[in-house]
């Protein structure tokens, strides 16, 4: 998903689902064939099975504790779009004349109408991938959860798909990217997410079919609008259909347009709106829905992840989050262990799926439990990020999984992988950094549970998609995050004082909101009391000077009434 595009609220769900599909492969409703949170949430019992529409959704689902409880994921946002290591949306910006990414792909690969993205596909080798480094990395640096990326809107599965020939076994790596990573993530006991992006196919590759309306090459269409599969005999993509990846002509841009003004304005009102409508085609919502299933059946995974507002394709997205509740209670002896989570989701429906907050936060403790998903630098690998120092710091990421933390949140984070499988070596050191710091304190973070209320300081989170702010943590050692777990408050202070004394100005001797005893203050891991003093002020506490670090401390507080009355 990008900054830029047009955050527009999808269409309700339609009734019904698709003629046709067989309808007994699945103890679910869906038709295709093969809690109520609150600020003390209620843990509901899950129906015998859930049905596809809201009703069903939000009144027999709770949140899995262990989605609570982990806080912190890593994400592997990775496809062939890191190949030419020019950042995200290259599949689809390459066909727009004028754009950066145009420009990269006329210098490096030639003209759009001789060498379209479907050749980048199959230039993805993953020839330096070793996932068994990375995963044990991104265990080391706390993660709980990890996510690989199932497909994206360029509309290639990384996986094992029998319903999609456009496919990592097949094409590019010739290796199944999604079953690899989830193996790894077992046997590590981390719990384990797809990410599906693929419904967007249908409009966002229509740019596939446009053409350069400047230039010597003006009105020559580019190869999607050209090739067929019998295109393929004697090719690496022969027995494939390029129109089966491109999606079709659904909604092309007409003949005629003479400037790049024109052409940017119409992408921008047909095949750029984001929304989460349908399709003309009845048999690219038909083929998403079986690849999806294909990829719950066949990986079984904890977390499925849309880059949708509300649910993907309309009655579609319903028939598929039913399908995966259902098939969790029978994988897990009746006890719903899935989470799914889309964006833009409005409250009343928050008891149905997690909300997801792509780059940027709240500004308030949600009464649900909810996610942001954020990337160190560009969501597909960005050789300019590294070249101009781009990258967030270790300590924006902890400030900002600390901030989301308190307000009853969890962070997903994606290291943008090369093309080759490797991250590069300022990603190896922010990882390398986050980790140390959550060796040391991540039982701090890790199953806790929000306060009375998020924190305090000078610097407060922005609010909704998109809100984050740069590369550079902007939070001080004023600025505090509290959280509760097993009747401590923990205070996670997000720098360091320059005369190592923390001041709690919410624990002052007068101050309601931190009513309670303060009985002892330690570190996370240690029995060693800390000196404390609760002043009119403040509670200060002076914390050692060899433990100074860039990001900050974490404090676990114990004494009578301190957690009493917190909101989750």
């Amino acid at each position: 998903m990008k900054v830029t595009r047009r955050q527009a609220l999808g269409a309700g769900a339609a009734a019904g689902a698709i003629a046709g599909a067989p309808a007994t492969a699945a103890p679910s409703s869906c038709g295709y064939g093969t809690h109520a949170g609150g600020f003390r949430p209620v843990r509901v019992p899950a129906p015998a099975a859930f049905t596809p529409d809201w009703r069903s959704l939000t009144s027999g689902y709770t949140v899995p504790d262990w989605f609570r409880d982990a806080k912190f994921g890593i994400w592997a946002h990775w496809t062939a779009q890191c190949v030419p290591a020019a950042g995200d949306w290259y599949a689809r910006n390459m066909y727009l004349q004028g754009s950066t990414h145009y420009a990269h792909h006329l210098k490096t690969y030639g003209h759009p109408a001789d060498t379209g993205f479907m050749e980048i596909q199959n230039r993805w080798k993953a020839e330096k991938w070793d996932p068994v480094r990375l995963i044990d990395l991104y265990q080391k640096a706390g993660a709980r959860y990890f996510m690989a990326l199932a497909n994206h809107h360029d509309n290639l599965d990384c996986y094992a798909s029998t319903h999609h020939g456009w496919n990592s076994t097949r094409v590019g790596p010739k290796r199944d990217i999604v079953g690899t990573w989830e193996r790894l993530a077992r046997e590590r006991g981390l719990r384990f997410g797809v990410s599906n992006h693929s419904a967007h196919a249908w409009h966002w590759n229509q740019a596939a079919y446009g053409y350069d309306p400047e230039g010597p090459r003006r009105g020559e269409r580019y190869d999607a609008f050209r090739l067929t599969k019998a295109d393929g005999r004697g090719k690496w993509w022969e027995g494939l259909d390029p129109q089966q990846l491109y999606t079709g002509r659904d909604d092309i841009m007409p003949d005629g347009i003479e400037t790049i003004l024109e052409a940017d304005a119409w992408h921008e009102a047909h095949d750029r709106l984001w929304n989460e409508g349908t399709p003309a085609s009845a048999a690219f919502v038909r083929n998403w829905y079986l690849r999806c299933q294909e990829l719950i059946d066949r990986y079984k995974p904890d977390l499925v992840y849309f880059d949708n507002f509300d649910l993907p394709l309309e009655q579609a997205g319903l028939d598929i989050t039913a399908y995966f509740y259902n098939r969790s209670m029978a994988w897990n002896r009746g006890r719903l262990e899935a989470v799914v989570t889309g964006k833009n989701i409005p409250p009343q429906r928050r008891t149905g799926i997690v909300d997801d907050v792509e780059r940027g936060g709240k500004t308030y403790i949600e009464r649900f439990p909810w996610q942001t998903d954020t990337c160190i630098g560009e969501w597909h690998y960005d050789q300019a990020v590294y070249d101009n120092d781009r990258y967030k710091s270790a300590a924006t990421v902890i400030h900002t999984l600390c901030d989301v933390v308190s307000k009853n949140g969890n962070l997903m984070l994606n290291v943008p992988l090369r093309g080759d499988g490797t991250i590069d070596d300022k990603e190896e050191r922010i990882v390398e950094g986050i980790a140390t710091w959550m060796q040391r304190y991540g039982a701090a973070i890790h199953a806790t549970r929000p306060w009375r209320v998020f924190g305090e300081g000078p610097r407060k989170s922005g609010g909704g998609l998109f809100s984050e702010g740069g590369p550079t943590s902007l939070y001080g050692p004023k600025d505090v995050r509290y959280v509760t777990k097993a009747g401590k408050l923990h205070a996670l202070v997000l720098g360091w004082p320059e005369d190592n004394v923390v001041r709690l100005t919410l624990l002052a001797r007068d101050d309601r909101v931190g009513r309670g005893t303060v009985e002892r203050v330690t570190l996370p891991g240690s029995d060693a009391p800390l000196r404390f003093r609760r002043t009119a002020e403040a509670l200060e506490v002076d914390v050692p000077a060899e433990r100074r670090n860039d990001i900050g401390v974490a404090l676990i507080l114990s004494g009578a009434g301190l957690t009493e009355g917190s909101v989750a």
